[in-house]
């Protein structure tokens, strides 16, 4: 019987665990899962209490990127059928933002695909994120653009965009392999810049990708040195069409793995449920949230997420509460619950909110 007692008091005291000790956390046992869920747990309630804070996505470009990292079906050469159109106007951006804070949301995410923005894009989401600091007060804006050129992010702290996202996704050995288009070095850069801009930093990681222990613990690692405000942890989606379809390495344990091991080397960090929860997560998505203190709400990029309702009674059926605005904050393959997204943004249908 292993117990994580010792992970759990490090973590308390902000101290940052060891690799083996994050080694042991990744390759744990079922039999010590419940041990290992009670020790995050103990380290999320004393930062976080009980709050859930939610986010929600806005695509405000999808599909037809020049990048070729090959997890995404927005890629260069992707066959993955997803909805794709040009940037969303203001207005239609705004629109698409209400649902998600009249759902609950406290941070909305504004999401182009591409390899990153034009000045003259930066200059586009200005209105449209004036327009919802104007009608929502209290919710934060997080933008995510992609690699981001000199005087950018200070563009966009000037509109009134309060956080930047960009992942690390994985370990910087192994990056040429899920991208060639760009370097592990070029993402880090883009996050110093929005640091050093003012921006909240947002930068995550992306599991299930055919990476080692080591890779998790050396992105987890990296992902430290940035110190980023919030940390996303995406399961890979391996959609039809893309290099990687057709893998599913992921379990829901060994997800709850990856969080508790997030978790220990980022106590005090928002730690949030990402993309891919419901495929590889499933029943076991309210566990997770006795680890992590954020999940997005809804749909995401390309794909279908829970329905919103689900969401929120998922979280006062666990136990927790909903932060408000302004607060301070593979037992088989299921290939049924991977779903393009077919509705929202872009489309005629109205948004799972």
């Amino acid at each position: 019987m292993t117990t994580f007692d010792t992970q759990a008091e490090k973590a308390l005291r902000r101290e940052t665990p060891t690799r083996d000790e994050l080694l042991e956390v990744l390759t744990s046992t079922d039999d010590d899962l419940m041990d290992l869920v009670a020790a995050a747990s103990r380290v999320r309630r004393r930062y976080f209490e009980r709050r859930v804070k939610l986010n929600y996505l806005v695509n405000m470009k999808s599909g037809l990127c020049p990048e070729d990292c090959f997890y995404c079906s927005q890629r260069l050469g992707s066959q993955a059928e997803i909805v794709k159109y040009t940037w969303l106007k203001p207005d239609q951006t705004r629109e698409a933002v209400s649902h998600g804070v009249k759902a609950g949301a406290s941070r909305v995410c504004l999401v182009a695909s591409g390899r990153g923005p034009t000045d003259r894009d930066v200059d586009r989401l200005a209105p449209a994120v004036a327009g919802i600091k104007d009608e929502y007060p209290g919710v934060e804006v997080c933008a995510c653009l992609g690699l981001l050129s000199d005087g950018q992010a200070d563009k966009l702290r000037d509109a009134g965009v309060d956080a930047y996202n960009h992942n690390l996704n994985t370990s910087e050995e192994r990056y040429s392999d899920i991208c060639t288009t760009h370097e592990f070095a070029d993402r880090v850069e883009t996050v110093e810049q929005a640091k050093h801009a003012g921006l909240s930093p947002c930068s995550g990681l992306i599991a299930g990708m055919k990476e080692s222990d080591d890779d998790l613990i050396d992105a987890l690692f990296a992902l430290r040195e940035l110190g980023p405000d919030s940390v996303p942890v995406n399961f890979l989606m391996p959609f039809d069409g893309t290099p990687l379809e057709g893998t599913w390495e992921l379990t829901p344990q060994r997800c709850l793995r990856i969080l508790a091991a997030t978790r220990f080397v980022f106590p005090d960090v928002e730690v949030r449920l990402a993309g891919g929860r419901e495929i590889h997560l499933r029943s076991l998505q309210p566990l997770a949230l006795h680890i992590a203190n954020s999940i997005f709400l809804g749909d995401y990029l390309t794909s279908e997420g829970q329905a919103g309702k689900d969401d929120l009674e998922m979280i006062v059926d666990a136990g927790f509460v909903v932060q408000g605005a302004g607060e301070p904050t593979l037992p088989g393959e299921r290939h049924d619950l991977l779903k393009t997204r077919q509705r929202g943004a872009g489309t005629a249908l109205p948004p799972n909110a």
